[in-house]
């Protein structure tokens, strides 16, 4: 199903495609830093998800999780499966949109532009790297708070201080690093309540700093990514890969025939 997704004047509407049942926009790397970017300057309460086949398969599997995905304000192809999948839906320009690549990207804008930014998720030994890389590469970037919350369920009073304390810290964008699904389900939970773009972008902190190893470029560009880490993380992610994957595969496959059968019957 194509979609025009409405967007702020002055943007233009993006070509979007529902893949396994949930919504996926063609954007790319300067399009979604340029929409983040005019979101924040205007204090809008938006939430940005980086997708991947991980994303999809908890959207077929949780019809609530469907809907916060499909609800979000602009949603990447963070994997190649995406971009091919847009592909072969009619949308020849489709290019990934990577969660580790587009965090510095934004970080750069918003450094440039003068827009403070806020860091939640990860661990407080990542989150010192990964602050310390990126101050590294932009130093007029304003980090106006941060924070690695522990890994447990926050109390009540624990999660309304941490709405109020990036309220008062001004911060117009927020990298919320916490992980499918919590990221999105935190990330829905706060539009309306923070006057700030939120970007879910996973294991983006772990990546930038220096905490995990990303895939060489040639099996990113060739959609091998998931190998390069189902060897290196084979514990944890040895069932998205190789059950998910594959259901992705046959689900996306019968879609892809039922839209070509009904074209030409």
């Amino acid at each position: 199903m194509a979609l025009a997704i409405e967007r702020p004047s002055g943007l233009p509407d993006l070509e979007s495609r529902h893949i396994v049942g949930m919504r996926v926009d063609a954007t790319s790397y300067e399009d979604a830093a340029r929409r983040v970017a005019e979101w924040a300057k205007a204090g809008e309460s938006r939430y940005v998800c980086v997708a991947s086949v991980n994303n999809v398969m908890h959207a077929r599997d949780d019809e609530s999780y469907r809907q916060i995905m499909n609800a979000a304000d602009l949603v990447t192809p963070d994997g190649m499966p995406l971009v091919w999948g847009l592909k072969a839906l009619g949308v020849p320009h489709a290019t990934r949109t990577y969660g580790p690549t587009l965090t510095p990207i934004v970080c750069e804008l918003a450094a440039r532009e003068g827009i403070p930014v806020a860091f939640y998720g990860g661990t407080p030994e990542i989150l010192e790297r990964f602050e310390a890389n990126l101050l590294q590469r932009y130093p007029r970037l304003r980090i106006a708070y941060s924070w690695p919350p522990p890994f447990r369920a926050l109390t009540a009073e624990e999660d309304a201080q941490v709405v109020r304390d990036i309220r008062a810290s001004g911060a117009r964008i927020v990298f919320v690093g916490l992980g499918t699904p919590k990221q999105e389900q935190w990330m829905i939970r706060r539009r309306g309540e923070l006057a700030a773009v939120m970007l879910g972008v996973g294991a983006a902190f772990d990546f930038i700093a220096g905490e995990k190893k990303q895939a060489p470029a040639w099996m990113q560009s060739r959609g091998l990514e998931w190998l390069f880490r189902l060897v290196t993380e084979p514990r944890r992610l040895w069932k998205r890969y190789l059950v998910s994957n594959p259901r992705y595969v046959a689900l996306f496959a019968r879609q892809l025939l039922r839209t070509r059968f009904l074209k030409t019957g």
